[in-house]
């Protein structure tokens, strides 16, 4: 069955007009004559979205049954069971209430699209889970219910519905969104200006990344090299010199100036080894850019511009930039420079700055041999030097007579100089030219292939035999040079990646990228099966180009074990280039070993965790919940029985003590369960808008009358909780305050607003706690000090807790002047969590 496509109307904050355009959507499609039907839509009593429901057919909702009320969700079952072609499913990221199928709504989507049915959804943009942080650091709250990014980027359709923030506040002020009496609060907190515009710029964000990644796989699916100037992307080229950062900051002033600029810093080292570059320049270079917002690449290539034209024209950059050359006056006889070619290449499609900086014309600080052999220009130069000099050195001395000795020495420093710059083959060539002229030019009979003295016999061979001596040892010396260097950049890689692996900083994904970039290849994967007739299966992959599915497809592989290899596509390695590779192989098996290991381990954890839980409830159960059942029989047993005849007060008494048994039963194992719903993850607050006055004095009628007085100011603000999380957490720690309360000191709550928080302190004059165990007694089946065994089972604070935290609250102890310990429950006001209003999270109005 083909899978079913998703189209999601994606929006800034609620109210932009999501489920609107969803719903003419759903229009436009029924007129077409597709077959729509509407598993779950909130129109949240906007008239105008209301009237768009009329004339589609509705699926009818399930009814759950949760904490004395009743609350629609879509029913799953039934839309698998009606099979529409689409369905529209409103809030894509709502948590379910209990007892659904699924927890989130994405997930019942997700059976949607594998049942072949197409799906159009909406989410505002603070629901994105890897937005978290950023969403909590504009409104200064964090969302509770995310779905996935990847959920949404599978979508086949992202839809911005866009509206200003001003227009979205007039449409507030109209009561187009909320309910009259929540304008005004919405309006001075969630829809600020300021909030607006920063999620507004979110969505925009998001949705062009999205068209960004869409046209890199256009781009290389359909093999564009031209570059699409779609947004700006700085390249800055980089050499490992002191002037990279003055060109990464430059690069980052130049992607600010346009919208969704994105600065990618590129180091080309060649493929023989790493040049003059100091590694930890280099790491400087790459924590700078990494601040900036920017990505480092490192990219093996032996011609620097080509290299570094091909990686801007991957990658679709409209801008290189690159710094002044760093050559001295003289060296520019070499050719052009790096900077010149890459301006003279680039074409009319892509932009290239030179920046001036403090190292302009100081010399590169290492000799070019450092890094590689003797390039290709000094090979060129050494050849013009050893076959074209000797004749212009010999029509020079034609015009002066300076005799045979010297002659002889200026071809000898010509063919020295030719050993120099171009090696062993240029210095042959002109010891073998200079020879020839010399024999006829200026050893006697002149004119003539003769040499008539023998002496001068002797001094051409000892000049031929120190022009051949000098070549050689320089070219002896390049290629000593040229392997140190392989060697030297063999190290550094391999120390950084054992470094990075050991400390554990290194994920396989992040390995995999760095092998890819280290080598210049498009895509690296590790490949790995069960044994030698399973199939190969993809641990990790990193790049593009055409997926490997077995290590003969790649053009370079690299086994690990029998069952398990490194494979890259791209080109073809060098032999000499295999043993860094098989140490990146090695060390990709380490690290995904280690993943491993560390899941592995948190099951461990989890289980451990669990058997600790399960003991200490067995425990519990064997004495703690024993006693009050003891009490109880025992009780029931003397009313029943016949041969006592009781009188009026002793039944009273007996009546009392099963009386509060039953509560006391009733109390643990409330406690019990509650602790096992927050060690599952099962907790699931119904957050709405209360004032504080409603929960806190029904938490004090558990405890005896007299024992705790209350304090809560009318002038308080209201606050964003689950009534009967709340109730219950503030039951537990005016209890357990009541409980360690010394006689004739009765235990005060008091409430006080403090910035966009309200604080509840439960204090008590009793024995206090010391410093070293107030996070103890936080923790599941503690009792602090010689509580008896019939105290409890320690869970009170531990569910306290639990609940506060769930709500987006916390709990910590603190010493109360004089003496106890007091409890301070911090809970955030209303209007400071967007999930908050009743018109983004319909499902919580009730608890």
């Amino acid at each position: 069955m083909a899978r079913g496509k998703l189209r999601i109307h994606l929006g800034a904050a609620p109210g932009v007009g999501k489920t609107y355009a969803m719903l003419s959507e759903a229009h436009r499609r029924v007129e077409r004559g597709a077959d729509c039907v509407v598993a779950f839509v909130e129109h949240h009593g906007r008239p105008r979205t209301e009237v768009l429901l009329h004339g589609l057919e509705q699926v009818p909702r399930r009814e759950l049954e949760y904490r004395g009320g009743v609350f629609p969700e879509m029913d799953l079952d039934a839309v698998i069971a009606r099979r529409p072609q689409v369905a529209l499913v409103d809030e894509l990221a709502h948590t379910n209430i209990p007892g659904s199928r699924n927890a989130k709504r994405w997930q019942d989507v997700e059976e949607l699209l594998a049942a072949g049915i197409d799906v159009i959804s909406t989410v505002d943009i603070q629901h994105l889970e890897s937005l978290g942080d950023v969403v909590e650091s504009i409104t200064g709250v964090r969302q509770q219910e995310t779905v996935p990014d990847e959920v949404v980027r599978r979508a086949g359709q992202v839809e911005l519905v866009d509206m200003t923030p001003e227009a979205l506040r007039r449409r507030m002020a109209h009561g187009n969104i909320y309910q009259p009496d929540k304008v005004d609060a919405a309006l001075s907190n969630y829809f600020r200006p300021g909030n607006l515009t920063a999620l507004r710029e979110l969505a925009l964000l998001w949705v062009a990344d999205r068209a960004d990644a869409y046209l890199t796989q256009y781009r290389s699916e359909h093999r564009v090299s031209r570059i699409w100037g779609s947004r700006e992307r700085i390249v800055v080229g980089l050499t490992g010199g002191p002037e990279g950062r003055t060109l990464i900051r430059r690069g980052a002033r130049l992607a600010e100036k346009g919208a969704g600029g994105e600065v990618l810093a590129v180091y080309i080292a060649r493929s023989d080894g790493l040049t003059s570059a100091s590694p930890k320049e280099l790491a400087l270079q790459r924590t700078l850019v990494e601040d900036l917002g920017g990505t480092f690449h490192h990219v093996v290539g032996d011609d620097i511009p080509a290299a570094l034209l091909a990686f801007a024209r991957g990658v679709n950059a409209t801008q290189i930039v690159l710094g002044s050359s760093r050559r001295k006056t003289w060296q520019y006889v070499f050719g052009p420079g790096v900077g010149a070619t890459v301006a003279r290449e680039s074409g009319p499609d892509l932009d290239v700055h030179i920046v001036t900086h403090d190292e302009v014309a100081k010399g590169r600080g290492l000799p070019v041999a450092r890094g590689a052999r003797l390039g290709r220009s000094r090979r060129v130069w050494g050849w013009i030097a050893g076959v074209a000099g000797p004749p212009l050195l010999a029509a020079l001395l034609n015009t002066v007579d300076l005799g045979l000795a010297n002659d002889m020495l200026l071809f000898l420093a010509l063919t020295v100089a030719a050993a120099l710059l171009g090696g062993l083959l240029p210095a042959l060539a002109s010891a073998a030219v200079g020879s020839l002229l010399l024999n006829y030019f200026y050893t006697p009979p002149l004119h003539r292939w003769a040499i008539a003295d023998p002496k001068n016999i002797v001094a051409i061979v000892i000049f031929v035999a120190v022009g051949v001596a000098v070549a050689s040892v320089v070219d002896l010396a390049a290629r000593r040079t040229h392997q140190a260097a392989r060697l030297r950049a063999e190290s550094e890689i391999l120390s950084f990646l054992a470094g990075n692996v050991l400390r554990g900083e290194t994920g396989l994904e992040e390995l995999l990228e760095r092998v890819r970039e280290t080598f210049g290849m498009e895509s690296a994967a590790l490949l790995e099966r069960a044994g030698d007739v399973e199939p190969w299966t993809c641990a990790g992959r990193v790049g593009r180009g055409r997926p490997i599915e077995r290590p003969d497809q790649a053009d370079v592989d690299m086994p690990v074990g029998d069952h398990m290899a490194l494979a890259l596509t791209g080109r073809v390695l060098p032999a000499e280039d295999r043993r860094v590779l098989a140490a990146f192989a090695a060390q990709a098996a380490v690290v995904l070993d280690r993943r491993r290991l560390r899941e592995e381990a948190g099951r461990a954890r989890t289980l451990a965790e669990g058997n600790r839980i399960r003991t200490a409830l067995l425990a519990a159960v064997s004495h703690d919940l024993r006693t009050p059942l003891a009490g109880i029989k025992a009780a029931v047993t003397s009313l029943r029985s016949e041969d006592v005849e009781w009188s009026e007060e002793d039944r009273a008494e007996l009546l009392e003590g099963i009386e509060e048994g039953a509560d006391r039963l009733d109390h643990l194992v409330g406690n019990l369960l509650d602790m096992s719903r927050l060690q599952t993850g099962t907790v699931t607050p119904l957050i709405r808008e209360i004032d504080l006055d409603e929960v806190v004095p029904m938490a004090l009628g558990g405890v005896p009358e007299g024992s705790a007085g209350l304090d809560v100011p009318e002038t308080l603000p209201m606050v964003a909780v689950d009534p009967g999380l709340l109730e219950r957490a503030m039951a537990n720690l005016v209890e357990n305050a009541v409980k360690y309360s010394p006689p004739g000191a009765p235990v005060l709550v008091a409430a006080s607003a403090l910035a966009d928080r309200v604080e509840v302190r439960v204090v008590d004059r009793g024995p206090g706690v010391p410093d070293e165990a107030k996070e103890r007694i936080f923790e599941p089946f503690q009792r602090y000090g010689d509580a008896p065994r019939g105290a409890g089972v320690g869970l009170g604070l531990a569910v306290a807790r639990g609940f506060a935290e769930a709500m987006g609250g916390t709990l910590n102890a603190e010493d109360t002047p004089g003496g106890g310990l007091t409890m301070v429950l911090t809970l955030r006001a209303a209007g400071t969590r967007p999930e908050l209003h009743p018109a983004a999270e319909p499902e919580r109005q009730a608890s």
